[in-house]
């Protein structure tokens, strides 16, 4: 009897763990877009606090997705001469802006956050 984490999945079930996988991916940023429209709502219509939370693993989200789907490209074309892949240098600049964009976003917030009116 095989240990469990020692299985190695065919393709068929690799395909079904990835499809699975998306379909969880999905929910997840479509239940914090949600949030984050509603947490938006309240704050325009009933002047609250802000929770920036929705927000910000929104963002991090999909730069993980992102960052992550950079590396894993890069890593299986490496050995590939006919691909242009492997310097992808304006991609990694614009994310590198929206992580910035991101961290800046969420100290001006915590800032915002801290001063009692």
């Amino acid at each position: 009897m095989k240990p469990f984490w020692k299985h190695v999945p065919d393709e068929m079930e690799r395909h079904i763990l990835a499809k699975a996988q998306r379909s969880a991916y999905l929910f997840l940023i479509a239940s914090l877009f949600l949030w984050t429209m509603y947490e938006s709502l309240q704050v325009y219509l009933r002047h609250t606090r802000p929770n920036l939370l929705p927000c910000l693993l929104l963002a991090g989200a999909a730069l993980v997705q992102s960052f992550s789907q950079l590396i894993l490209t890069r890593g299986a074309v490496k050995d590939d001469d006919d691909s242009c892949e492997t310097a992808p240098l304006a991609r990694l600049i614009v994310l590198s802006c929206a992580i910035a964009g991101v961290l800046a976003a969420a100290a001006a917030a915590a800032v915002l956050l801290a001063v009692r009116p």
